[in-house]
């Protein structure tokens, strides 16, 4: 039954009901823009009269007149705002787009700005009559019935255990990550049976409150899908809000936060003000960043969709503990057998051996002992529990993607989210506007719907491709500017003053290439049509991460399988453009390049993200904050309505969680695709993930403006691109294994040619003269002449040097083939192409049978959901039925009962 305020509401829109744009031609209405809704409103607190969580009582509408959330009656709750300028050239289509909003049925209010007279707010609210109609349209899933949870059976040894368990539990101390559950409210709709939303079924929800059964972010997301659907102007692809803010009509559109994140009462002792105020305290305070995140209260306020979003995130933070914990292990076992390992006391021992230099003419010859420093770091990284290490995080990827499926199979159950899986998804207003003269059937709806041809769509997508192919051309281009810079760099380095340079002048080549690398891919970051919402998304994702992940790793990949593989041999030097030398490996060994690559990148990318995502709105709130301040004075503006205090926030970006997403999924390629060369990668993302939760929620809370709630199932595509990188982990390590460090030559070395060659031994004594076998024998007069370095080395021996020696296995100068590839070579080779095969084929059967034996759903869960479709259907009969009692009842009340009516 309707009340007699919906009622007035209706007697008062009837006006505009009727109003149609084959009738707008040459209609002289009074425009919108002027004063004829317009009210130059009171200054309204927000601070000290903060809304509660549900408004109850009496005297509430003179309370809600001042908390900023209400019309000017203090009854109708503001469900969604609207900003414009006066001086805007648009004025006609928004008088027109105004007009149609109201022939929808919302309400209309409009209030000026207080600091600057020409914006203006229009306050827009859904009465019950358009809730109901189009929660209706849009499948709103609804509470109708409490959950009746089942509980299937166990054998009592099961149940003597899980006493055992519980009785031990007792004895411990308190979870502390838990929060405390007297500090949230009990949600209900967690609790309850859900269905979409029908007016003929009405008496089946569970309606305490026509005002609060639709909470508020389902209200804005109702009253934004009737704006995203409303004609400015006569056309078919003159609709929607979109259009209007992209034009100018419009400055900004967003729902309002539910007042205050602050308090001046503590939440212990006076509870909490508003939701907002609830999730600062519990969920974007620094104080609380050791406990769990309140995913229930997240997705009330900000829908499923970023719900999800930082469910995934914390699952995955939670998942990078045991791979922190195993890649610290590693580390710290290098650490602890340092001092035991040959090759690096060969290294530091060998003041003998004269290394050949590394670069033309101003690179002198150096001992090979002078690296020993860069060889006791590379055994840190690279020593006998590396190849565990990479089978673990193969593994890890597989288990962590494996039990999200479970995860988001149970979170999609307690959010109402298996059924949306199945229900047709709403076509795009911008793809139902522009294709809208081709329509076809819809196979399942049975409706026609806009269709976009097949040459349209080929046309589109072969535009796309060229566009991404180009940029990752010009990615492909900068990384060979930083080879240039690299080979160029190290000859400028080896000539330079400064003596700590000079001898560290291939480190210092590195490090200077890596923070220059980096400052090209922050660069390129900024230099960057579908049917629905979703493929738009799916498109526009996939399209970004490939551009994306290719200008962060393609430099990395250069270092781990490029540098120092094509450089020839003294006297022989492979040149660029016939110029310049290709870089060569430091005589440690190529994976202290990759390691600085890789910890230099994450640090500062790291860092920078964390700056632009929180400093950054910090900074210009700030700024917006003191402008206001020195105008108006510090009082006037804490009075400021909720409405103007949201405008003066931050908008979300506008391409909503992708930022988020890529830096997270980028971060996962980083420490599971490379993380055989840097075991700290894990630790280091866990740290940046445990900082990234509350940061992304305290920006979420107190700096952007309110995001609208919007749906989801999953994270979408981004599931697709993890099991991609995933697999590309496994073939990447494989290499960096096998080709980048060590581990082969020396397990070659120990088992053929070592003093326990035939033993079947590979301990450290059987690496007793490792260093010399890996190195070459190099006849100094063979050097070209463009080559031959500037000293002759007499400051070693007294007297210029015959030979020196490099990385490699060829043949003396004196052979019968002199520089020819030796037996040994060979061995190593065909020992790292089986170490790959056999990698691969071992670490994707362990994938694929973990895959297999962890099912998608729980057991439990699985049985729930039988459970709850059997309950559905005996809780719909009954109250059909209990409906007929009642209009029986009611009937023979009347005196209409009949005879022959059914009993």
């Amino acid at each position: 039954t309707k009340s007699s305020s919906s009622g007035l509401g209706n007697v008062l829109i009837a006006k505009d009901v009727n109003i149609f744009f084959d009738e707008l031609e040459g209609v002289n209405s009074p425009s919108k823009d002027d004063d004829s809704l317009l009210h130059h409103g009171n200054l309204t607190s927000t601070s000290e009269d903060a809304s509660r969580l549900e408004t109850v009582g009496e005297g509430v509408p003179d309370k809600n007149k001042s908390n900023g959330l209400y019309f000017r009656d203090g009854k109708c709750r503001i469900d969604y705002i609207l900003v414009y300028r006066k001086s805007s050239a648009q004025t006609e289509k928004r008088e027109v787009f105004e007009r149609n909003i109201r022939a929808e049925g919302l309400q209309m209010e409009k209030e000026s700005s207080l600091t600057n007279s020409d914006i203006i707010f229009v306050k827009l609210h859904a009465p019950w009559e358009v809730l109901g109609r189009y929660a209706e349209v849009m499948n709103v899933r609804m509470p109708f019935r409490r959950k009746i949870y089942y509980l299937h059976r166990r054998h009592k040894f099961m149940n003597r255990i899980e006493r055992q368990i519980s009785r031990f539990r007792g004895w411990l101390p308190r979870k502390p990550m838990r929060l405390d559950k007297e500090t949230l409210p009990d949600l209900e709709e967690n609790d309850c049976y859900t269905a979409p939303f029908s007016q003929q079924r009405i008496h089946h929800f569970i309606i305490h409150n026509k005002d609060t059964f639709f909470n508020n972010a389902t209200r804005s997301r109702i009253v934004h899908h009737i704006l995203q659907r409303v004609k400015y102007e006569e056309g078919k692809n003159k609709i929607g809000l979109n259009r209007l803010l992209t034009n100018g009509s419009y400055e900004a559109a967003f729902p309002l936060h539910e007042g205050s994140y602050r308090s001046k009462n503590s939440i212990r002792t006076h509870g909490a003000e508003n939701h907002r105020h609830l999730l600062y305290e519990c969920w974007a305070s620094w104080g609380v960043w050791y406990k769990y995140q309140p995913l229930d209260l997240v997705r009330r306020y900000f829908g499923e969709k970023i719900g999800l979003y930082f469910a995934w995130l914390g699952w995955y933070t939670g998942m990078l503990f045991p791979a922190a914990f195993i890649g610290l292990f590693v580390f710290l076992y290098g650490v602890t057998t340092l001092n035991h390992c040959q090759v690096s006391k060969e290294v530091c021992q060998a003041t003998d051996i004269i290394m050949c230099p590394i670069c033309d003419k101003y690179c002198p010859f150096m001992r090979l002992s002078d690296s020993c420093v860069y060889a006791k770091v590379t055994h840190l990284f690279d020593n006998g529990a590396t190849v565990f290490f990479a089978v673990f995080m193969a593994v890890w990827a597989t288990v962590f993607l494996e039990f999200w499926k479970r995860r988001r199979a149970v979170i999609a159950y307690d959010w109402d989210l298996i059924d949306w899986e199945e229900e047709e998804e709403e076509i795009r207003p911008q793809f139902e506007a522009k294709y809208s003269k081709k329509e076809r059937m819809n196979p399942i709806s049975g409706k026609p719907e806009p269709y976009q041809a097949f040459a349209d769509k080929c046309s589109r997508l072969i535009v796309s491709a060229s566009g991404i192919f180009f940029m990752i051309c010009v990615v492909i281009a900068a990384v060979f500017g930083i080879v240039i810079y690299r080979v160029v760099t190290v000859s400028t380095f080896a000539a330079f003053k400064w003596a700590l340079i000079r001898n560290n002048s291939q480190v210092a080549t590195t490090g200077t290439a890596v923070c220059i690398n980096f400052c090209i891919i922050m660069l390129l970051n900024v230099v960057k049509q579908p049917r629905t919402e979703s493929e738009w998304e799916n498109s526009f994702t996939l399209k970004m991460f490939l551009f994306q992940f290719v200008n962060l790793n393609s430099s990395t990949f250069y270092i781990a399988f490029f540098l120092g593989r094509f450089t020839g041999h003294p006297g022989a030097y492979l040149r660029l453009i016939n110029r310049w030398r290709l870089e060569e490996c430091h005589p440690s060994g190529c994976l202290i390049d990759l390691c600085m690559q890789m910890g230099i990148i994450m640090v500062l990318k790291q860092t920078w993200n964390n700056f632009m995502e929180l400093g950054y709105p910090l900074i210009q709130n700030w700024w917006t904050r003191r402008k206001l301040r020195q105008e108006h004075g510090s009082q006037r503006k804490a009075s400021f309505p909720q409405w103007e205090k949201d405008y003066n926030l931050q908008p979300m970006n506008a391409y909503g969680l992708f930022d988020e997403y890529l830096e997270m999924i980028l971060q996962f390629g980083f420490t599971t695709i490379f993380v055989a060369a840097f075991p700290l990668a894990p630790l280091l993302a866990l740290l940046n993930n445990i900082i990234e939760i509350r940061l992304d929620a305290y920006k979420f809370v107190t700096q952007w403006r309110r995001p609208l709630a919007s749906r989801a199932k999953d994270i979408g595509i981004w599931y697709g691109i993890l099991e991609g990188i995933g697999i590309l982990s496994v073939i990447t390590n494989a290499f960096v294994v096998a080709v980048t460090s060590d581990f082969i030559p020396r397990l070659v070395y120990a088992y053929k040619y070592g003093p326990c060659a035939g033993q079947g031994e590979a301990g450290q004594k059987c690496m007793v003269g490792y260093v010399n076998a890996s190195l070459s024998v190099f006849l100094v007069s063979d050097f070209e002449n463009r080559s031959e370095p500037t000293s002759n080395g007499s400051e070693f021996s007294g007297s210029p040097l015959k030979y020196c020696r490099y990385r490699d296995y060829r043949d003396p100068p004196h052979s019968p083939v002199p520089y020819g590839y030796t037996l040994q070579f060979w061995h190593v080779l065909a020992a790292r192409l089986a170490f790959i095969i056999v990698f691969e084929h071992l670490v994707f059967c362990i994938k694929h049978l973990i895959s297999y034996l962890i099912p998608d759903l729980p057991k439990d869960l699985r049985d729930r959901m039988r459970r709850e479709k059997y309950l559905i259907q005996e809780m719909m009969y009954e109250a059909e039925l209990e409906r007929l009692q009642k209009e029986r009842k009611e009937r023979k009340k009347n005196g209409k009962s009949h005879h022959n009516e059914w009993p």
